[in-house]
């Protein structure tokens, strides 16, 4: 099964320290710019109204950005539109290592005021015509992502949780590392 447009997401560690909409100037800024690699940022949206929604996005033509809210959990996004050559494995490391990389640069927007978590994100394949949500796409691709999370991680000493098994939702997982991972070395993949 090959895996394409991921979604990596970063848990906040704890509360936020700061109003979400303030993200907005900073999302701008990099759209200005075009200081994200290998992504053109076209817009920002501010999504805040949503209740557990997607919160604030920078909107890329390759990949979209955002401190997202969804399931009323913060954390920093990364959401792959495009398709990424390569294995699964490039894949999942690729998604981990632009989330580190954006949250790590919102931290240092905002220190202090933001802290993403070291222990807790999501993968969600987002494409349900190549991972629909079903027990067999599970069983095929869990294999895959926990090999390809041993390596990006350093070890294999992480729990996987499916998500929501109804099939109308998108395939995910929940990872929970026992041991604390480094956004840094992540994001220096």
């Amino acid at each position: 099964m090959e895996l394409q447009h991921f979604v990596a997401k970063i848990h906040a560690d704890g509360p936020l320290g700061l109003d979400p909409a303030k993200v907005v100037d900073v999302f701008h800024q990099w759209v200005a710019a075009q200081s994200v690699p290998r992504v053109v940022l076209i817009d920002v949206a501010e999504l805040l109204h949503v209740p557990d929604g997607p919160g604030v996005i920078a909107v890329g033509i390759e990949a979209d950005f955002a401190l997202d809210h969804t399931d009323g959990v913060w954390g920093v996004l990364y959401r792959r539109k495009n398709v990424l050559p390569g294995t699964n494995a490039d894949r999942v490391a690729d998604a981990l290592e632009t989330a580190a990389q954006t949250a790590l640069r919102l931290q240092e927007a905002f220190p202090g005021a933001l802290k993403f978590s070291r222990t807790d994100f999501e993968l969600i394949v987002n494409d349900r015509g190549i991972a629909p949500n079903t027990p067999e796409s599970y069983a095929a691709a869990v294999p895959e992502i926990e090999s390809a999370l041993r390596a990006v991680l350093g070890h294999g000493d992480f729990k996987l949780t499916r998500h929501d098994q109804e099939p109308r939702q998108r395939f995910g997982v929940t990872v929970k590392s026992a041991k604390p991972f480094e956004l840094a070395r992540l994001a220096a993949r």
